[in-house]
């Protein structure tokens, strides 16, 4: 029988490298929060539950899960990472596994996750963290290992060494562990540290003084799970995300020219054959049929094109339905 899972997202922080009076997960990456990229892939993963934990502008976030089938938690306290996770125990009671993601972590597949699941599965671990390496890994948890190669421990930045500073293998903050452990771990982790927090990362160390193996998963591609946690590191994000996008559309038909300067939200139907060409943004669940042709300078946004429309250069489009085989004149702006 395969095992129940929960998913716990921790959205509570505050996200202060931001320099943002909003809650960090609300920040817009590629035409949504970027929580909801991390609660699509989780639903996308399969994971049968999700709770989300809530802390700094709940009421905020609360409002944005609206739409999503998930378990709201507060927490009243920025405790740690650790303190979220506990928050979260009574919406884990009824399942055997828990994964835990942070919900600034909008690049996150869920490919990714699904194989972290086997794998974890097929080792029949009760620990399981994922990890990845970094030639700059300044601000992430480090992986301290023995000369085996066993996992010892992590150790926050704050309260590294200068040597443990110069380790590349960063803790990538996605979790799987068995229920029964995790929080009877979590329960015994104190707050001896720099922040005086809670930190998650403490159950490693507990595993091991119970001669439980921690196994790692070690993702190749570091981009996909890194946190965003700057402004430039959401631009980055936004362009991960782009590339993406445009990389799924042109395998699947679409001519783009300069796919670095289009962009097509994911809740768009674009037809076979079709032509983008650049400085072009289509939101707002826009659907098109085949052999379109978008000219550049154009926003589409909530339209629906037969086949064979043209759009005219820097058309300005909303709500618009055009017939197939019509020719839309250039710099032709409208709400429809």
């Amino acid at each position: 029988m395969t095992p129940s899972m929960t998913a716990v997202v921790l959205a509570a922080g505050k996200g202060t490298r931001m320099r943002s009076a909003r809650a960090k997960v609300l920040h817009e990456v590629f035409f949504r929060p970027m929580l909801h990229h991390v609660l699509e892939t989780v639903r996308q993963a399969g994971v049968d539950h999700c709770a989300v934990v809530v802390g700094h502008q709940r009421q905020a976030v609360l409002q944005t899960l609206e739409g999503f089938a998930v378990t709201p938690v507060i927490q009243d306290q920025q405790l740690g990472t650790g303190h979220a996770v506990l928050c979260a125990q009574a919406a884990c009671a009824q399942t055997d596994q828990v994964m835990i993601l942070c919900g600034d972590t909008p690049l996150i597949q869920a490919a990714t996750l699904r194989e972290m699941i086997a794998v974890h599965r097929e080792r029949q671990a009760q620990l399981t963290l994922m990890t990845t390496m970094l030639d700059q890994p300044f601000g992430y948890g480090r992986i301290l290992n023995d000369q085996d190669g066993k996992v010892l421990a992590i150790v926050e930045e704050k309260d590294a060494t200068p040597e443990q500073r110069a380790i590349r293998q960063i803790n990538a903050g996605i979790y799987l562990v068995e229920r029964a452990f995790l929080f009877d771990a979590l329960g015994r982790v104190g707050t001896d540290n720099s922040q005086g927090e809670v930190y998650l990362t403490d159950i490693v160390a507990i595993a091991n003084g119970r001669g439980i193996p921690v196994h790692t998963f070690v993702h190749p591609e570091a981009v996909d799970v890194l946190g965003v946690n700057s402004r430039i590191e959401l631009a980055k994000a936004h362009a991960t995300l782009q590339d993406r996008r445009n990389r799924e559309l042109m395998l699947a038909g679409v001519t783009l020219y300069a796919p670095d300067t289009i962009l097509v939200a994911p809740d768009c139907h674009i037809g076979q054959d079709t032509v983008i060409d650049g400085n072009v943004r289509i939101s707002g669940a826009t659907t098109m049929g085949r052999d379109c042709r978008i000219g550049s300078g154009c926003v589409l946004h909530g339209c629906t094109l037969g086949d064979g429309v043209t759009v005219g250069v820097n058309s300005v489009l909303t709500n618009w339905t055009i017939a197939a085989q019509v020719t839309v004149a250039p710099l032709t702006c409208g709400n429809g």
